[in-house]
């Protein structure tokens, strides 16, 4: 009996081992059905999809080694795609041959590109499927409700895709009762006045996110028949611009369990409500950008935050950008857990931060209080009692000395490797009027985000390389050689201008990392040379100035290379030679600024042919001749053109009304800026880092610098050579708001239609030869602010209008003919004042410009600039000024001439006695 039990024993395991061999042999081998849908889903597709060897290109014969594709070890049946993250370049639709997986339970696409598809309707009949992640893969369109019938699913992704929307209501959703994970981040929910009712009744919820998603104000009917959530832990309203009376209902009603709750970029009003207090697991809360305030007892410390304390494990706290004034509590320092505290944008001005708020801060790491005007009274030899990771000072008042404490935030020099801390610093326009401490470049190694702008800070940077992504020590006292800079696997940015750097900038060619440098000013400083032609390292180049310098010889002729470039400056210089074919490679080029040289030949006509993208586009100040080229007029995205100062003849090409940002009201970005990647951390530093062009305008006379370009639509063609008439097609540019003709040649009768441009502001068609009377519809600008048609051969009575009447006399004066206010009281009484009506002669334009340099002194600049700056940034400021002004000379010169038509009078009565 024994025996016989044994052998059956032996012949089981036998019989079980032969069947195991046989599942792992089938295992091993791909389904031939999987392998030939997932072929047709790759073809589907229309692309190249992979890249790299045989597996990538899904040739071989095993399906499960492909990549992105995952099988059951037992089994061999495909159960998950993943391509998230892959180099999957996609275009043309979805297979539904993904049906014929029968035991797929995950599906990532998430951060692909599908161009715009439509989410298809068949995922909602993989009836197996635990995960769906499309997020970040440009789909669009409605969201499919036959997702409702994945009754298996558990994590739902759908976020940031933009373009996808919900068509009702949410009601699908709720069928989804095991779903762990929700997010619809980015989706236009704008309809679903359901959502918070079919949020509640998911019992299994842990984590939503809802961030700009449009949602609608819940309602009350929603109020009364939600149910409390105790699963869901983590929860993301932020960007929908929710009123409190619309969320904090029921929000109190569900937070029982959060952990992490954010609801930045609302419209929370009034004090912060002490319920926040009672969410006893809470750990990390944001609410900014919204329009919270501290009442009284709040301001104190002994309310709303007195409750935040005594929550045991709380970790981030962010009021960023809301009302909150007064002073800050040091009782905030009882937050021993925190590890995240987050003022910025807020009104503590006056208010002053010392030791005592830090005192308990073991664990702190991120700290941002920018933009509050807080004072830090810190003492020199204090040692904080946190290693933090970012700190973010910007206007905050630290100086006038460098605070030493930031040297404590170093890291530590183990006996193995150097455990650096601070990666992020920003104490921008902060105060400081110091030399930059001797221990600064040698203590931060693991520093990749410098921003120590606006201030007053001197010093030299170290011979040997910096090891940096992005550094800002603009607008300070910085002098010395151009280092070397060594940049990581990140996008970098250098600016270094507004300085006083001297010398070569040669180095810039032995810059280790330079493949990720995408920002680089080294403008306002006094570096000199040739610039060296080695720019083929910069490929991801995306602004580069060089303007106000001393640079000399010929453009490189490497900027062939810059094919990312959209910012080109090298104004101010001493550049020489034609403009070099080879900038015809920067396509992308929207900003092209190189006013003030010595750049001589004709304007090339690939500039439209080759720079179509062009919203900027300054020559003036240099030496360019010939005619204007008709091609110009194809730059349709054009809003700023300046060819003034140079030696330009003919006639203006009547195709300028192709110009379409001036010739119809289009939607104009309000500043040039360039949107840089992203080098510091995403949580203080959302938009990555910006590059604003600023424009050299000459504006009355003298040149200003101009950032708000898009309110800007400006021609100058001043100080040339141009003859003729002005084109009637002139006329239709109705959005333009500066026209500067001045200095030329040009003659015939000014536009009748001139009347149409109704933007204008600043018109200057002085010294040159129009004759004729002054359009009648001249009178119908009523934004016109600056006018100068003096020095010419017009004639007639002035146009009687306020608009006109307003201006000075000196609007007018040098035409022999014109007559009525506001240069005589009448017609009757004209006396032809002396002098000739001047043309636009090269002496002429030479004599301008040596008395325009003249009159640049510091004094001047740092007065006058600084009131303009402000007038000029408000219209109603700026026209309210000018009309002061110049009533202001209108009333004395009136006076004078009624003063004198009186003494006259009295003369005359006294002889007839």
């Amino acid at each position: 009996m024994s025996s016989t039990r044994s052998h059956k024993l032996v012949l089981f395991f036998a019989i079980s081992c032969l069947l195991l061999h046989e599942i792992c042999t089938d295992a091993s081998v791909c389904k031939e059905s999987e392998r030939k849908a997932l072929l047709e889903f790759k073809h589907s597709l229309q692309a190249t999809v992979f890249s790299g060897n045989d597996a990538l290109f899904w040739i071989s014969e095993e399906c499960c080694l492909w990549r992105g594709v995952y099988c059951n070890s037992f089994t061999g049946y495909v159960e998950m795609l993943d391509f998230s993250y892959q180099p999957l370049v996609v275009a043309g639709t979805i297979s539904p041959s993904l049906l014929k997986l029968h035991h797929l339970t995950s599906l990532n696409f998430s951060s692909n590109d599908f161009n715009g598809s439509l989410i298809p309707e068949f995922f909602g009949s993989l009836k197996k499927l635990k995960l769906l992640d499309l997020s970040n893969a440009n789909f669009r369109g409605p969201i499919p409700s036959l997702l409702g019938n994945l009754s298996m699913l558990e994590t739902l992704r759908l976020g940031g895709n933009g373009r996808v929307f919900n068509v009702g209501k949410l009601e699908w959703l709720s069928h989804l009762s095991r779903l762990k994970e929700v997010d619809l981040s980015f989706t236009n929910l704008s309809n679903a006045n359901d959502w918070s009712q079919v949020i509640s009744h998911l019992p299994l919820l842990q984590k939503l996110s809802l961030r700009h998603c449009d949602l609608p104000s819940i309602s009350s009917s929603s109020l009364s028949i939600a149910n409390s959530s105790t699963s869901l832990t983590y929860l993301d309203l932020s960007d929908n611009n929710l009123p409190s009376s619309a969320i904090y209902p029921w929000l109190f009603n569900v937070s029982s369990n959060l952990v992490s709750l954010n609801l930045s970029s609302n419209r929370l009003k009034g004090p912060i409500p002490e319920a926040f207090g009672n969410m006893m697991a809470i750990q990390e809360l944001y609410l900014s950008d919204n329009l919270l305030i501290l009442a009284e007892n709040q301001v104190r410390g002994d309310s709303v935050l007195n409750e935040i304390e005594k929550l045991p494990d709380f970790m981030v706290l962010d009021l960023g950008y809301n009302l909150l004034n007064g002073s800050i509590s040091k009782s905030i320092g009882q937050l021993s857990n925190l590890q995240v505290l987050r003022f910025a944008g807020n009104s503590f001005d006056g208010d002053v931060i010392s030791e005592a708020h830090f005192s308990n801060f073991t664990y702190l790491q991120k700290l941002d209080l920018s933009y509050t005007s807080l004072t830090l009274k810190l003492n020199s030899r204090w040692t904080p009692p946190f290693q933090l990771t970012q700190i973010m000072l910007c206007s905050c008042k630290l100086g006038p000395h460098f605070p030493d404490w930031i040297r404590t935030q170093m890291g530590i020099l183990t006996p193995d490797h150097y455990i650096s801390y601070v990666e992020y610093l920003d104490i921008s326009a902060s105060g400081i009027s110091d030399s930059l401490p001797y221990w600064f470049w040698g203590s931060f190694h693991g520093l990749k985000y410098i921003n120590m702008s606006f201030n007053q800070i001197s010093g030299t940077f170290p011979n040997n390389s910096i090891h940096i992504s992005h550094l800002d020590p603009s607008s300070n006292n910085f002098s010395g050689p151009l280092t070397r800079f060594s940049l990581d696997y990140n996008m970098g940015t250098i600016n270094l201008s507004k300085n006083k750097f001297t010398g070569s900038v040669s180095p810039i060619c032995n810059f280790t990392g330079a493949v990720f440098l995408t920002l680089f000013d080294l403008s306002n400083n006094l570096f000199s040379g040739v610039v060296p032609d080695c720019f083929g390292s910069f490929p991801f180049l995306t602004a580069l100035n060089l303007g106000d310098n001393s640079f000399s010889g010929s453009l490189p002729s490497s900027l062939r290379s810059l094919i990312s470039l959209e910012m080109l400056s090298l104004r101010g210089n001493k550049f020489s030679g034609v403009l070099p074919s080879s900038l015809q490679n920067c396509a992308k080029l929207k900003f092209l600024a190189l006013s003030d040289n010595e750049l001589s030949g004709e304007i090339p006509m690939w500039i439209v042919q080759k720079l179509s993208s062009l919203v900027f586009l300054s020559l003036q100040g240099n030496q360019f001749r010939g005619r204007i080229p008709h091609q110009l007029c194809g730059l349709k995205y054009l809003q700023i053109l300046d060819l003034s100062v140079n030696k330009i003849s003919g006639t203006i090409p009547p195709c300028l009304n192709n110009f379409t940002s001036m010739a119809k009201k289009v939607s104009l970005d309000r500043r040039i800026e360039h949107h840089i990647l992203d080098t510091g951390p995403r949580f203080l530093s959302p938009e990555g880092v910006r590059y604003i062009d600023e424009a050299l305008l000459t504006w009355k006379g003298t040149k200003q610098s101009y950032p708000e370009l898009g309110l800007l639509l400006a021609i100058d063609l001043s100080c040339n050579k141009l003859t003729g008439e002005i084109p009637e097609e002139l006329s239709s540019l109705q959005e333009l708001v500066v026209l500067n003709l001045s200095r030329n040649h040009f003659n015939g009768k000014i536009l009748q239609k001139i009347g149409h441009i109704r933007q204008l502001e600043v018109l200057d068609l002085s010294r040159n030869k129009f004759s004729g009377n002054i359009p009648t519809s001249l009178s119908e600008l009523t934004f016109l602010s600056n006018l100068n048609l003096s020095y010419n051969d017009l004639s007639g009575k002035i146009p009687a209008s306020t608009q006109l009447q307003s201006f000075a006399p000196s609007s007018f004066s040098h035409n022999r003919g014109l007559c009525g206010p506001p240069i005589s009281p009448n017609c009757s009484m004209v006396e032809p004042p002396p002098g000739k009506a001047a043309v636009g002669s090269e002496e002429d334009c030479d004599e301008f410009m040596k008395w325009f340099y003249t009159g640049m002194g510091l004094g001047f600049a740092v007065g006058f600039w600084g009131f303009c700056s402000v007038v000029f940034s408000k219209r109603s400021w700026r026209h309210s000024y000018y009309r002061y002004m110049d009533n202001a000379k209108d009333w004395v010169y009136v006076t004078f001439v009624l003063l004198k038509a009186r003494l006259v009078r009295r003369i005359k009565g006294l002889s007839t006695r």
